[in-house]
């Protein structure tokens, strides 16, 4: 998904509007200049010594972590978002002091746990710089520290998902309020263009796996959240896509195996998630093309219709169930729980062509837009039937000034546009059903693995139990 502030909403739904039906006018694109070079053998592992932070700590033992993504749906939960903070663009206020933010505390898990949510999509930068030299960033890997013993505590299993990576700032998916509230200089997505960015984002994600390869909540990796070189050269059809880029830098398919392999080479256990091009729409995923390796999820996000989900609460004019143009054909459809089902579909065909897993890791719906439960209610229990584990799109952090510009996925704050304070409503005791449904939780998880206690001994097996801090209070068995 697409942070941004508040006020920037309705424009990007028109904008977004305009680029897709562009893309009925698309005719011959040019090439770029200069076609991306093959890609390099990834090179060594950044030693440790680039990183101040001490390496990960190894459980007492490898757990079967690729057994949540297969047995049915089993993770349950929302995703957590967080971004380098920019003083000029953000003040001090609005997503905290900073280096990244909105601040999430202890307190945030806590009750996001306390919903019934198993699992959290950390969704965020990724470990290494933006621009070169690439190499870890240790105020990211920090605050991935803190949120991964924050998630540790709160018993919940948490997805890596890297926003931002060499070549590839936030602002590439945030690309379409260029020139509004940020600069282009902010705007980096070189990686589509840029062999050695490509390859060093392979090396981040060898990093990110040898660091946490043995965390026992860590039960995946998403390599790249919304892929979208589409974007870039305002192509909006798969096949259109792939006809003029197919092979080439601007090709995801080409080059994520290579990372696939980099984190293979360090961890031959932890899944890997991978979404398609398109923002990982639902409808580019069967133009994604799996890779020989074992043990990867494959995902898509899932706002359609858009033209609903996505409605400014000033231009409200689509409900659920209702009879309104979902797909931009100029034909209206019935839009209800048999058109979700029809849409997912292509869900069941991939994965029956392919064999493989798949996966839900953001969802979502603006919280006034009506019929919002009922949408969400018979989507998730769509998911569930397809055994697809989900994660909605977003569980906030209690940092008021956060509000004031951005809480339309807010569901806390109830269907009212102006409140913005938690309420008791529909959508969120939807969410709140379908996350109670989980029954296993990191505790007892690992502790049917290991025979561990307690999640203070699974991360931190060198030290005694009365070192134990005294936010690590032991789980009921």
């Amino acid at each position: 998904m697409k942070p941004w502030p508040g006020h920037l909403s309705t424009k990007y739904v028109k904008s977004f509007v305009l680029l897709l039906l562009s893309a009925l006018l698309f005719s011959c694109l040019p090439l770029p200049a200069d076609s991306p070079a093959p890609l390099r053998p990834p090179t060594a592992v950044p030693p440790a010594s680039s990183s101040p932070l001490p390496p990960a700590v190894s459980p007492p033992a490898q757990l079967d972590k690729w057994s949540l993504w297969t047995g049915g749906t089993q993770l349950r939960g929302a995703n957590i978002y967080q971004r380098r903070v920019f003083v000029e663009l953000d003040g001090t206020e609005f997503l905290g002091p900073g280096p990244l933010g909105p601040p999430y505390t202890q307190a945030d898990f806590d009750a996001l746990a306390a919903q019934g949510a198993n699992y959290v999509n950390i969704s965020g930068p990724g470990l290494f710089t933006v621009s070169p030299p690439y190499e870890p960033d240790p105020q990211v890997v920090a605050n991935l520290d803190r949120l991964l013993e924050m998630a540790a505590n709160a018993d919940l299993f948490v997805v890596i998902s890297a926003r931002t990576g060499p070549g590839r700032s936030e602002f590439s998916i945030l690309r379409d309020g260029v020139g509004e509230w940020f600069d282009e200089k902010y705007l980096i997505e070189s990686v589509w263009e840029d062999a050695e960015a490509r390859s060093a984002w392979a090396e981040m994600w060898r990093y990110t796996a040898e660091r946490y390869r043995e965390d026992p909540i860590v039960v995946g990796y998403d390599l790249m959240v919304e892929p979208n070189a589409n974007d870039i050269v305002d192509i909006w059809e798969p096949d259109a896509f792939y006809a003029r880029y197919g092979g080439t830098g601007y090709d995801w398919n080409a080059w994520y195996p290579a990372i696939v392999d980099a984190i293979r080479e360090v961890d031959a256990g932890t899944p890997v998630l991978v979404g398609g091009m398109g923002y990982s729409a639902l409808n580019w995923l069967p133009a994604t093309r799996p890779t020989g390796a074992g043990r990867i999820v494959y995902t898509f996000h899932q706002y359609d219709p858009f033209v609903y989900t996505h409605q400014g609460a000033d231009e409200v004019v689509n409900t659920y169930p209702g009879r309104f143009d979902a797909d931009w054909d100029d034909e209206p459809d019935e839009v209800d729980r048999t058109w979700l089902d029809d849409h997912f579909s292509s869900v069941d065909d991939f994965r029956a062509q392919y064999g493989a897993p798949a996966a839900v890791n953001e969802c979502g719906v603006i919280r006034w837009e009506p019929g919002a439960a009922a949408f969400m209610r018979d989507q998730l229990d769509l998911f569930e039937q397809r055994g697809l584990n989900y994660a909605v799109w977003m569980w906030y952090p209690a940092w008021p000034p956060l509000a004031e510009g951005d809480h339309d996925f807010n569901f806390r704050f109830g269907p009212r546009p102006g409140n913005l304070g938690d309420v008791p409503n529909d959508l969120f005791a939807t969410y709140a059903d379908f996350w109670a449904r989980s029954t296993v939780r990191p505790s007892n998880f690992q502790a049917s693995q290991t025979g561990a206690a307690d999640r203070f001994s699974l991360r931190h097996p060198e030290r005694s139990s009365n070192e134990r801090p005294p936010s690590f209070l032991p789980f009921a068995q």
